[in-house]
């Protein structure tokens, strides 16, 4: 699929090399395409067939655009690009929105649901958010199976998220759809768990399982 990521951070360039590997067509979107610095960062995606352009140019090449931006500016950047470039891409949202004391931009009312609200004509699909960069990609890297979720309201872009999950090692039996969009609430609010387990833990790289109750 032709793949495109807004943001060119730890998360964006994870998923532009995991999604590259798996054989997709990504284009990165960033602010400062031609900017020395960011393209010698970026060298080793850009030898791999990734390229770079600016935020349109992500949108205008995606059939499934990602965001990727600091959650408190994913609306604004969104907007810059405009709803007709968005209309019928699937936009699969992995932001959370911080502020300076750690707590949410989006306390009641989830990122992705703003995202939806604002462009109803763009499906957006919530994942991956409650794991870090390294475990996106590489889920096998954990000591047993962990749960990925998936929050969006139409089935069809749920699935072809589903898909691109699959291809980044999530097995169709981790993913757990927890229904519309409103769900991206849970999701985003783990956040602030997920700190608190990673303080605990001294590690980022971990997951999370649901486990079903015992059979009786």
């Amino acid at each position: 699929m032709r793949i495109g990521l807004l943001g060119t951070g730890h998360v964006a360039r994870a998923l532009a090399a995991g999604w590259s590997r798996a054989g997709h067509d990504i284009v990165l979107g960033s602010r400062r395409p031609e900017e020395t610095e960011l393209l010698g960062e970026l060298k080793e995606l850009l030898d791999a067939g990734v390229r770079v352009g600016d935020p349109s140019a992500a949108a205008a090449h995606a059939e499934v655009l990602v965001n990727a931006t600091p959650g408190a500016a994913s609306v604004p950047l969104l907007e810059s690009i405009g709803a007709p470039a968005l209309a019928g891409k699937v936009l699969l949202d992995v932001a959370v929105g911080y502020q300076e004391d750690d707590t949410l931009t989006h306390p009641t009312v989830s990122l992705g649901e703003e995202i939806q609200q604002a462009f109803p004509r763009t499906p957006v699909v919530k994942t991956l958010c409650t794991v870090d960069s390294v475990v996106m990609t590489a889920p096998g890297s954990l000591e047993g199976p962990s749960t990925i979720f998936l929050s969006g309201d139409d089935a069809d872009a749920k699935r072809t998220v589903s898909g691109l999950l699959l291809d980044l090692g999530w097995p169709r039996e981790s993913q757990l759809d927890l229904g519309g969009i409103v769900s991206a609430r849970g999701q985003e609010h783990f956040a602030l768990l997920f700190i608190g387990i990673a303080r605990a833990t001294e590690s980022f790289g971990f997951g999370i399982r649901v486990v079903p109750p015992a059979a009786p």
